[in-house]
This record gives C-alpha cells, sequence and structure tokens, in this order.
C-alpha cells in the first residue's frame, strides 16, 4: 500500500509541476461550462423582425407594441412596401416581417375577420416556425382580450402545461449535455497521455522494475486526475447553479456520485488510448476526434437520438455522455432517485469494467 501510495504522490507532483496540464485540468472546464452555457441554446430570443403596417389605426399600433415589447422580439424597421421587406431580407437584417393589411381594425370589428401575414425566413425552417408560434400566440392573446376571455360557442381550447421547466429556459437541456461534454474530454484527454509520456520520456524502465501490479499503476495514474476532476465537478455545479440558473432539484450526493462514476468511465477510456498510441500527440488527437464529435452527436442534447436512423440509434448506446445525459436531466432537473436511474448507472458500471480490463490487458502486453 505504501508503496502505490508512493505512486499516487509521483503522479500528482507531475500534474502540479506541469502548469500547461494544470490549466487545462482546472480552468479549462471553468471556461468551457461558462461558454457553453451561454452560447448553446435552442431558444429563440431578440430576433430582429419589421413591420409594414398599411392601416396604422389602434388595434395594429397595440399589436406592433407588444409584439415589439417582447422578449422575443426586436423591431428593427417600419417597412412601406413589399419590396422594402424583400430587400431586408436579402441583407439579412430581419428573421420575420409581419404585414397588417388596410382596414384592419374596421375588418376585425365589423366582419369578425382580420388577417395578419407572418412572413419569415425559412432557411432556417426551426428557427422560422418557432417565431411565427410566438408571433400568433401574442396575436391570440389581443384577440382574446378583444373578447373579454368570453368562451365563443363551438371553440376548443387547449390548456398547456410544461414540466419541470416552465419557462422553457435553453440552459435547463445543454447545461446537461455540456457537463457531459467537458468531463469527457478533459478527464480522456489528460489520461490519453499518462502512459505513452512514460515511454516518450524514458521513464518505462522504472515501471517496469516496479514492483506493484500492472492493476494498481493504472489505478495510481488516474488516482490525481479523478481528484482535480471532483473539483472540476463542484465547480461545473457552482456554477451551474448560481450563474446558469440552473437548480439541483434532486439529490445532490447522488448527482455526485454519478459524475464521480462517469468521470472515472471517462479516465479508463483516456487510459485505454494512452495504452494504444505511440507518441503524447497521436494520444491527443486521437481523443480528441473520436470523443468529441460522438459526445456531440449521439448524447441527445443536441440531436434527438429517437429521430437518428435506427442504425445510428444502436452505434449511440455505446456513448457514455448519453448514458450521463440521461442521468443528469433526471436528477438534476426532474429531481427523480436512484430508481429512475439505475439502468443507466449499471451500463456505465459495465463500460468502465471493460474499459479498465482491456486497459490492463494492453498495459500487460506493453509491460511483457
Amino acid at each position: 500500500m505504501k508503496q502505490f501510495l508512493i505512486f499516487v504522490k509521483k503522479e500528482w507532483l507531475h500534474i502540479w509541476r506541469d502548469r500547461r496540464t494544470l490549466f487545462i485540468l482546472i480552468w479549462m472546464p471553468i471556461v468551457q461550462i461558462i461558454l457553453y452555457g451561454f452560447a448553446l441554446t435552442n431558444e429563440v430570443k431578440n430576433s430582429n423582425i419589421a413591420i409594414f403596417d398599411q392601416s396604422k389605426d389602434e388595434a395594429t399600433t397595440t399589436i406592433s407594441d407588444e409584439i415589439a415589447a417582447s422578449r422575443y422580439f426586436n423591431l428593427v424597421k417600419n417597412v412601406y412596401s413589399y419590396n422594402d421587406i424583400s430587400a431586408t431580407f436579402r441583407q439579412g437584417k430581419i428573421r420575420m416581417a409581419i404585414v397588417f393589411p388596410r382596414n384592419f381594425r374596421y375588418d376585425l370589428l365589423h366582419s369578425n375577420h382580420a388577417q395578419i401575414q407572418l412572413i419569415a425566413d425559412a432557411s432556417d425552417p426551426n428557427t422560422a416556425n418557432t417565431l411565427t408560434n410566438y408571433a400568433s400566440s401574442i396575436i391570440n392573446d389581443y384577440q382574446q382580450s378583444l373578447n373579454n376571455n368570453e368562451e365563443l360557442p363551438y371553440t376548443i381550447k387547449t390548456q398547456v402545461r410544461m414540466l419541470y421547466n416552465p419557462e422553457l429556459k435553453g440552459a435547463y437541456s445543454f447545461v446537461p449535455g455540456v457537463m457531459a461534454l467537458v468531463l469527457m474530454l478533459v478527464c480522456a484527454m489528460m489520461t490519453s497521455i499518462a502512459i505513452v509520456k512514460e515511454k516518450e520520456m524514458g521513464t518505462m524502465e522504472v515501471i517496469l522494475v516496479s514492483p506493484l501490479k500492472p492493476f494498481r499503476i493504472i489505478i495510481a495514474k488516474t488516482v490525481p486526475y479523478l481528484l482535480v476532476s471532483l473539483l472540476n465537478i463542484i465547480s461545473i455545479l457552482l456554477l451551474s447553479v448560481y450563474v446558469l440558473d440552473v437548480p439541483i432539484v434532486g439529490s445532490l450526493f447522488l448527482l455526485m456520485a454519478e459524475s464521480t462514476l462517469f468521470t472515472i468511465t471517462s479516465l479508463s477510456i483516456g487510459i485505454l488510448i494512452s495504452n494504444s498510441a505511440k507518441t503524447q500527440q497521436t494520444a491527443m488527437f486521437t481523443s480528441l476526434m473520436s470523443l468529441f464529435l460522438p459526445t456531440l452527436l449521439f448524447s441527445g442534447f443536441l440531436f434527438p437520438i429517437e429521430n437518428m436512423p435506427v442504425a445510428l440509434q444502436i452505434i449511440s448506446n455505446i456513448v457514455p455522455s448519453k448514458w450521463y445525459y440521461i442521468i443528469i436531466k433526471n436528477i438534476m432537473i426532474k429531481g427523480l432517485g436512484f430508481e429512475s436511474v439505475w439502468r443507466e448507472t449499471m451500463i456505465l458500471v459495465a463500460m468502465t469494467s471493460a474499459l479498465l480490463g482491456i486497459s490492463i490487458y494492453k498495459f500487460k502486453i506493453r509491460l511483457a
């Protein structure tokens, strides 16, 4: 045990003496969670719009003011013809234009029917659909105010209730995904050079003559990174709660335990890469290219996995970040307990065991 602790101390000193490694381990996760937490969002806010008001009556003025006051829209221009609308769209200055026809209020009060035209830039179809829905909601609210909220005959109304995220904040979805991305990249990239570095520095002979078994050598190399990663988890959770306003609804202890398990899984992937690579540059490049894109594509926080072809859905099952993302959402956002995440937990445990087993086997071959 004493020899094991000495080996752990040696790895710990290597980390603290290498300032570049220390920067990546401690400060890079903080920078990434802040950057991605604010930059990555599926909310559509402050979208530039233009209004073509041919009526300029009380009704169109009220609707225009309500739309302009919404946090979803930013009125940048009042246009005076359809040619102005087309020109403004071509210049890329607006995402949507709202057209009020002539005699809008008169038609609305006397014939109970009036039209509003919403012209959206559908080069981004999801954004266009979202903007038209927002504008339609504001217009419907104005229509209800005219009717004094009275129910009309044969009118079907829907009551919408949003669970877990009533305000539809994008951070509730992206913060768990960013946590998976940051922990996977930082942990795997740093440990991916742990063994190959010994070979390049010529210290592999020291390991060869050490009395420690391969299993303990692998564990000793990962323990310092695990401790630093625990500090990263704490800092990420603090930033999520106090900077990004994402609450921790479930058990904090369970959240830390699951994050620690995922960190060990990520470290195991890094050790496996380190055992297979011949140089540090190859190890870093392999860990970056083989983990960054799969985490983005197959974790589920950017693209719904159920919308993918069946073959890609099957492939996504071998990506650890997919299961961690599900776990974090269930605990952090939904407030669920272990009974709701035990299946994903067991999958991560199985992945970690397999990765460590393969790493130890390959390390034995390298020592032989």
